[in-house]
């Protein structure tokens, strides 16, 4: 295997065992033995857990961003259609995990935003990027006249995804998706319809 094909194989195997278990709770010895990789390479390819874990998140959120590129660059949808792609796409996801993983970005920040500073900056960094997203795709809809005038996009963004991660959190609890599609019921319903 490559060096590049084992660091990347460290990163994708350890980020699903984090998003199950949390960044504490993950041992280097538990990610090698399950990406194949031999025991004592981790430094060979990371300074530190901590260099590995922000690692992890660099790669989750590029890969994410691209998943939100072709939602929210699709200009053929509707702005409120695009948003609609958005929910389902985490629906999707979190059926598809049975609920298990929730997001690696909002986990990881609640797990180690008071520990780390690096962590935490670069956490927020990444949320701030999706509520540019999500503001973006806002604003387009407002100046089509699907959602009020006097919403203020920004706010909005981060009303809704702070909204969007608690909802996310309450379905890992609950072991079910309903906690997130009654947010996204009520978030359609009620804050984004048109008077």
């Amino acid at each position: 295997m490559k060096r590049t094909e084992a660091r990347d194989m460290l990163i994708r195997v350890g980020a699903d065992i984090i998003a199950q278990h949390g960044f504490n709770a993950t041992g280097i010895n538990t990610i090698l033995s399950a990406a194949g990789i031999p025991k004592g390479s981790f430094y060979y390819y990371f300074a530190s857990k901590e260099d590995f874990g922000l690692a992890v998140i660099e790669t989750f959120a590029e890969e994410y961003d691209d998943k939100l590129r072709v939602i929210f660059d699709d200009t053929a949808s509707a702005p409120l259609d695009r948003l609609h792609s958005f929910f389902r796409a985490g629906l999707a996801d979190m059926s598809s995990c049975d609920c298990s993983r929730g997001c690696l970005i909002g986990n990881l920040g609640q797990e180690l935003s008071a520990q780390n500073d690096a962590f935490r900056a670069r956490l927020d960094q990444v949320f701030r990027g999706w509520e540019r997203r999500l503001a973006a795709c806002l604003e387009a809809a407002r100046d089509a006249g699907d959602i009020e005038m006097n919403q203020d996009p920004q706010r909005l963004a981060g009303f809704i995804l702070a909204g969007w991660e608690g909802a996310i959190l309450r379905a890992k609890v609950t072991k079910t998706t309903q906690p997130m599609q009654s947010y996204v019921d009520l978030l359609f319903e009620r804050m984004l319809a048109v008077a």
